[in-house]
């Protein structure tokens, strides 16, 4: 795999989707211990990690870290690494469970509200009947619940770990828990089961060609503002750093 590139300390890997998704396909056919991790950052992400040294630690220690976002890719180009192209988490995740309907890799769905795993796995099955599905647990369980939600995990022994938790808490919780996961490959996916189950509506067409998607889930939830306002903060970021001329690492 080609060297990896930095967005203000966080390491990206060059890779498209097809590419991402070979990566994946060959890590679930091999046996190794503890799973590959995979996380999809994007600006927000990325611009939360300059503060939070846990995250920027989770993100250097996956597996594979593909930009979910048009400003991570404008950010790569403008420091002089450019990445092929943007990665959605979403599309990532719809490639990697029709390998596994295809390939009868099992998957447990770890996210959302009550309910809402399990009817993102119910229309999963719809669309591919073929998914063997291990398991589902909702992503509200306190710290005195963690254990048995491991358990319960564990005893699955999935093939896949879909993460639905939300940034930070996926990533932090993935690295935290990865020697405890049975699992081959653990993907942190955000919002995506709720997408899944229905609960939300992806943007439209135009606003993922455009790279808004982000505007369009703050039009439509502008609770999401004062996430967003970590954007600006980003992009000073990047500028400041591409007017430096650096490459952090750190």
């Amino acid at each position: 795999m080609r060297a990896r590139v930095w967005v203000l300390g966080v390491p990206l890997w060059p890779v498209g989707l097809r590419e991402a998704l070979a990566l994946a396909a060959r890590w679930l056919r091999e046996s190794g211990a503890g799973p590959r991790l995979i996380f999809t950052p994007n600006a927000e992400i990325i611009a939360r990690a300059q503060q939070d040294p846990a995250l920027k630690a989770a993100l250097a220690a996956a597996d594979l870290t593909v930009p979910d976002g048009i400003g991570v890719v404008w950010a790569a180009r403008l420091l002089g690494t450019p990445v092929p192209e943007r990665v959605p988490g979403i599309e990532l995740l719809e490639a990697v469970l029709a390998l596994a309907a295809r390939e009868s890799f099992t998957v447990y769905f770890l996210g959302g509200r009550p309910g809402v795993a399990e009817e993102a796995a119910r229309r999963l099955k719809e669309r591919w009947p073929t998914l063997p599905v291990a398991g589902t647990h909702h992503g509200y369980f306190s710290a005195a619940e963690e254990p048995a939600v491991l358990a319960e995990i564990q005893a699955a022994a999935p093939d896949i770990l879909v993460a639905a938790l939300g940034a930070p808490k996926q990533e932090l919780w993935l690295t935290r828990h990865r020697r405890e996961l049975p699992a081959r490959l653990a993907l942190g996916v955000g919002g995506s089961l709720d997408v899944f189950a229905g609960r939300v509506e992806r943007a439209p067409q135009l606003f993922r060609g455009l790279g808004l998607e982000w505007l369009y889930r703050l039009l439509r939830q502008p609770r999401r503002l004062g996430r967003a306002l970590l954007l600006p903060r980003f992009v000073l970021a990047v500028l400041g750093e591409a007017l430096a001329g650096g490459r952090r690492r750190e």
